[in-house]
């Protein structure tokens, strides 16, 4: 292994480095390229199809030009659509992310459960699965609160964002039957996290908010143990379109530990 091959996080857009975040504090020396697909973004509103050939296609590219010891796929949609996939096509440890469901089961007092994720990773079969293995005795109510991705977008780029964003999201949850109860939210978009606190105010104090940051993060510590790692340059991130608004990440990026911008193509 080369120790400066460098580990690929991969999203449609920035919610990914929610997960970054947590890979930093893991393996702190591991070096990263973050690459986020924002020619494709927004992901929740494609079909399963578009957002398969979109993943398949673009991390294929990305590993042979980058030569990446580990991909993770940051991204919930991408992840119950296209992970088995992307595994079959590439020779590369491929980690996922998937709706923190089972620590949501365990955590909940009231038996009630929010799910908050894009239109796409909602409906997913993969959804089901988790919540039929791990909170079977629970009530999971979902909402596709798809706007919170363009909240996360434009609050890391310095932009204003209407708090009636995040009172819909609430909204969607709390008004459906049995919704008043509550009392765990899984965040299941990789941008959501980002607008944790504006989220907290919606809901309200006696809401827990759970994510897969941090087990992503064990994963991919677990699967490089062992290994050493150098940088050869420092850490970038990597949009597959050039647009103005990008300069505007600059400083959100930085605290991330991703020292420049690079276009894809």
């Amino acid at each position: 292994m080369d120790a400066s091959a460098p580990i690929l996080l991969f999203d449609s857009g920035v919610g990914g480095l929610s997960v970054l975040g947590a890979v930093r504090k893991a393996l702190p020396g591991a070096p990263i390229i973050y690459a986020a697909d924002n020619a494709g973004l927004p992901y929740g509103t494609k079909t399963e199809a578009e957002v398969a050939a979109r993943v398949c296609g673009l991390l294929g590219r990305m590993s042979e030009r980058y030569r990446p010891r580990l991909i993770c796929i940051a991204c919930n949609t991408a992840s119950t659509i296209a992970l088995a996939m992307v595994r079959d096509v590439l020779n590369v440890p491929i980690v996922g992310t998937v709706p923190a469901i089972k620590p949501a089961a365990e955590l909940t007092r009231s038996g009630v459960i929010g799910l908050l994720g894009t239109a796409a990773t909602i409906r997913q079969p993969y959804v089901d699965r988790l919540a039929a293995d791990f909170a079977a005795d629970k009530k999971l109510l979902r909402f596709a609160a798809g706007e919170l991705v363009g909240a996360a977008e434009a609050r890391l780029r310095g932009k204003p964002v209407d708090p009636a964003v995040y009172q819909r999201a609430a909204a969607g949850l709390r008004e459906q039957p049995g919704g008043d109860a509550i009392d765990t939210v899984v965040l299941a978009c990789t941008h959501f996290p980002l607008v944790v606190d504006e989220l907290s105010v919606a809901f309200g104090p006696q809401v827990r908010f759970v994510d897969g940051a941090a087990g992503i993060a064990r994963r991919i510590a677990h699967l490089c143990a062992a290994q050493s790692f150098t940088r050869s340059r420092p850490d970038f991130a990597l949009f597959t379109k050039d647009e103005v608004s990008l300069a505007a990440l600059t400083p959100a990026l930085a605290g991330y530990g991703l020292e420049a911008i690079e276009v894809f193509a």
